[in-house]
């Protein structure tokens, strides 16, 4: 894949510019964990299934679907929020970089905007990216509520982009059905240890140390 043929690109955050995908569903399983082996073996197979979906989406089906209680209400929803968080931003901002994801940004950033669009909630999303010292090469740095779909149409619609024009590299069927939506080109980023959770149409790499020119 030629790099010189974007006039952007949109990051996921998780899996893609960090290996972080491990430190969230060990926060997953820790959150669930009161409820027994079963919920937990439930949950982590729901959240892997569905990576590139906001937490409060995954907290909202778990509440609903396997504990069988009624909607989370306002309060409860934060204080799981508030807990996850905890539970993985220190761990999310110490984590490893994936293999290329630095040097690559730090390339491009020099010759075309890029962006970041995560299923992490938005605030907690800048402030990682901030004291990772990325902060400078992203033109604009966004998260949930939004799912992935609407973040990517977001960006392209605010900062003029020609869909056909704008690359975005994902880890999750979330972000390929975000990238398809929205008519821009998608690269998927399998971890070699993980199975590889997309069509056998789209082009993947094991790490982004490819893609650097």
């Amino acid at each position: 894949m030629d790099m010189l043929n974007w006039q952007a690109i949109i990051f996921d955050f998780d899996g893609v510019v960090v290996e972080s995908g491990k430190i969230k569903t060990q926060a997953f399983a820790e959150l669930y964990r009161p409820y027994g082996d079963a919920i937990v073996e439930a949950v982590v197979a729901y959240h892997m299934q569905n990576g590139g979906m906001s937490r409060y989406r995954k907290f909202r089906h778990f509440q609903e679907h396997l504990l069988n209680q009624p909607p989370l209400t306002e309060a409860e929803e934060k204080a799981l929020d508030l807990r996850f968080s905890e539970l993985v931003v220190e761990a999310v901002i110490a984590a490893e970089a994936v293999p290329g994801a630095v040097d690559l940004i730090r390339q491009q950033s020099a010759r075309i905007p890029l962006f970041v669009a995560s299923g992490t909630p938005e605030t907690e999303l800048k402030s990682i990216v901030e004291r990772r010292g990325l902060a400078r090469y992203f033109t604009d740095v966004r998260g949930a509520p939004a799912v992935k779909k609407t973040l990517i149409a977001d960006i392209l619609a605010t900062h003029a982009l020609k869909p056909e024009s704008v690359l975005m590299i994902g880890d999750a069927m979330a972000d390929l059905e975000g990238a398809e939506a929205n008519g821009t080109a998608f690269l998927g980023r399998v971890h070699p240890n993980d199975q590889n959770p997309f069509p056998a149409y789209v082009e993947t790499v094991p790490d982004l140390r490819g893609l650097i020119l």
